[in-house]
């Protein structure tokens, strides 16, 4: 069982994780999980708090010379603006005599959108600031952290994943899924949405900067895939254990996250079965599969009755707008209970692009947890046997006689 845990406030000195699970021997690039985590910060469209941090995470424990011991790895990130709210953010009950930055005043005054009020109202607290900054999708780097370790496992059965935006506001793809693995991969690093389409990208682009001109904000959608997923992860004899469902729970935990889609997604409610089900065909046919045979589409997204099938993994997610606006709607002073504006925190525009790295994380994660579910071993090694050998009886079960 793989698992994980966060910890940390959007102003807080640091985030932590803990990654649990991950089987011994596994060689570990940090320098890759830097990549990861700078990604989950680019994209048009974000705020000023992305030019302040610059995210790098640092293992404390689990592992041992760059390779992974079988211990918890416990990962920590730094904020770098804590010194900016150490007056406001302090864990000690008296404000310490070097604390640096602002008293900043109790926030009272909740964001329609966001977890404030019923935040305040679950857990009793008069500052708003207890919510909010647990709330904060700042806690998704250390998600992107834990992700970027469980690719480099996934990385072992060659598993590869890429994403990209499919929409925001009105602006978008005709026909995300007649887009390949390939089209994403080919994507520039320095493209501004990780479009594919550079056209759509602008339209996407003036519907970011008109949010922005009027103090708006804008959401959309984009899609995770997922190559070279092994055959036979999750399983359809339980509720709790179909691989579709437990990665539209980690989608959908990703704040800001309303709806899921599959391969076809929503779109297949519309449509007749002869039209939404993938054909099997002898292999040589089609596009061949990891299954020993061939299908011509990709309606299902890689997943049937629960279960990888062979073919790409295909999610997408479906983002709300941000609930900052810089032309707040109206709320109440909880202070007062009468009508005020709703506070303003220093926000993002857009973030999809962000919240598309984000998912690869919680792809990978779930995927890799799948992984060593169906196939074991406490060490790197015995999992790559116990998989190769899965892999070889399953090719041999499809020879044609």
């Amino acid at each position: 069982m793989l698992r994980f845990l966060t910890a940390g406030e959007s102003h807080g000195k640091a985030l932590v994780a803990i990654l649990e699970g991950v089987p011994a021997g596994l060689a570990m690039d940090f320098d890759a999980v830097t990549a990861e985590l700078r990604r989950r910060q680019g994209g048009y469209g974000r705020g000023r708090r992305m030019a302040i941090e610059s995210d790098r995470a640092e293992a404390l424990s689990g592992i041992r010379h760059g390779v992974t011991t079988g211990a918890p790895i416990a990962l920590l990130i730094p904020n770098k603006d804590w010194e900016n709210w150490q007056r406001t953010m302090h864990v000690e009950p008296d404000q310490p005599a070097d604390a640096s930055g602002t008293d900043r005043p109790a926030v009272t005054r909740p964001r329609p959108g966001h977890a404030d009020l019923a935040g305040v109202v679950k857990y009793g607290h008069d500052d708003i600031r207890n919510v909010l900054e647990r709330a904060s999708a700042r806690e998704t780097a250390a998600r992107v952290a834990v992700g970027a370790l469980a690719r480099q496992l996934l990385g072992q059965f060659g598993t590869h994943i890429v994403s990209h935006v499919i929409s925001i506001g009105s602006a978008s793809l005709p026909d995300p899924l007649a887009i390949t693995y390939e089209d994403v991969f080919a994507i520039r690093p320095d493209a501004p949405l990780r479009c594919v389409d550079a056209e759509v990208e602008l339209e996407m682009i003036a519907e970011i900067d008109r949010a922005r001109e009027a103090g708006d904000t804008m959401g959309g959608s984009f899609e995770v895939i997922a190559r070279g997923v092994p055959v036979g992860l999750g399983s359809y004899v339980q509720w709790d254990r179909k691989l579709d469902g437990r990665l539209a729970q980690a989608m959908m935990s990703i704040p800001a996250i309303k709806a899921v889609g599959i391969g076809r997604g929503p779109a297949a409610a519309a449509l007749p079965g002869s039209r939404v089900h993938d054909e099997i065909l002898p292999a040589g046919a089609a596009r061949p599969s990891g299954m020993g045979v061939a299908r011509p589409t990709n309606n299902a997204g890689g997943l049937e009755g629960g279960v990888t099938n062979g073919e790409d993994l295909r999610v997408s997610g479906h983002m709300k707008p941000i609930a900052t606006l810089m032309k707040p709607l109206r709320s109440v002073d909880l202070a007062t209970m009468t009508e005020s504006p709703a506070t303003v925190e220093r926000s993002d525009v857009c973030a999809v692009p962000a919240a598309a790295v984000v998912a690869e994380a919680m792809v990978a994660f779930v995927l890799a947890d799948a992984a060593i579910e169906k196939f074991g071993g406490d060490s790197i090694a015995e999992l790559l046997d116990n998989w190769r050998a899965f892999r070889d009886r399953t090719a041999a079960r499809f020879v044609r006689p």
